[in-house]
């Protein structure tokens, strides 16, 4: 099911598929979400629930027991149900079915909350342990932008801002989309990553931790209208498109876990970053988009 969403001149629309927010427009009508087109990737703005990335082997233990499960968990897949609706939010919830447990043994509720703002939207997970024993997750979002934003444009014409100067080297995921000691080229006292399909081709993710910055832009090297994204929340951030197609969208995607490292345990509660979460207690993440 679609449901709209407005305030002022924005206009947004929000699938209850996967609890996605898959349109977002400004009062021009311009829009920033990227539409899906299976030509090139059919997704749109998945959410990543309970893992974020690849496990090692596909695999992952918790309890003692092996579990299987597919790169960036289930919920991006599954159908959510409307738990609240205004004129400009929308609150989607998921909850824990026989198909889930197979797959990830706890009880749990998933809200995600897509909110339009004075300029933009936020979306804000909601993460709550209904069980008796502790809760562990990852969770993260998975952004995608039409890029370029405009008729006669290229991607190659837009840069990638962040909030403060950087010196960090981005981690890339192996062939098997695991972590495992591979960077991709390195922020050098600078700001700005310059979009290039050539370097996503070879290098497919780029995944920054530990940045001093909590937001980046993506926007024309020229000006104009673009998008920033707070990720204040999260510890990781990745930028990714589709490689070897050209594709027109670049994803922004801030992460709480990520994919395994080779070296990895392969028990859940050893993931980097996992969110442990007692019994009736909930956590809350969101990240912000603003048209700048």
């Amino acid at each position: 099911m679609r449901i709209e969403l407005k305030r002022g001149g924005l206009a947004a629309a929000v699938d209850t598929k996967g609890g996605e927010l898959v349109s977002f427009r400004d009062e021009q009508g311009t829009e920033y979400i990227w539409s899906g087109d299976p030509s090139y990737w059919p997704g749109r703005n998945p959410n990543l629930f309970p893992i974020v990335g690849s496990l090692k082997e596909g695999r992952v233990r918790i309890g003692g027991r092996s579990y299987e499960m597919g790169r960036h968990g289930f919920a991006r897949q599954m159908e959510f149900s409307l738990a609240e609706q205004g004129e400009d939010f929308a609150v989607l919830e998921l909850c824990q079915s026989e198909e889930t447990l197979e797959q990830y043994p706890f009880p749990f509720v998933l809200r995600v909350r897509h909110q339009l703002t004075e300029n933009g939207f936020e979306t804000r997970f909601e993460i709550r342990n209904p069980g008796e024993e502790e809760l562990l997750f990852c969770v993260g979002g998975h952004t995608a932008f039409n890029c370029p934003m405009r008729a006669g444009e290229r991607f190659e014409d837009y840069r990638l801002v962040f909030d403060q100067v950087e010196d960090a080297c981005p981690a890339v995921p192996t062939a098997q989309g695991l972590l495992g000691g591979g960077t991709g080229p390195a922020l050098d006292h600078s700001d700005t990553i310059c979009l290039d399909h050539a370097v996503f081709d070879q290098l497919d993710t780029l995944i920054f931790e530990g940045l001093r910055s909590k937001g980046v832009t993506l926007r024309h090297k020229d000006g104009g209208r673009g998008v920033h994204m707070d990720f204040s929340e999260f510890p990781m951030v990745a930028f990714w498109t589709m490689a070897n197609g050209n594709a027109p969208y670049i994803c922004l995607e801030p992460w709480h876990g990520c994919a395994a490292r080779e070296d990895e345990s392969g028990d859940f509660a050893d993931k980097p970053h996992v969110i442990r979460l007692a019994p009736g207690a909930e956590k809350r993440l969101s990240y912000r988009v603003e048209l700048r």
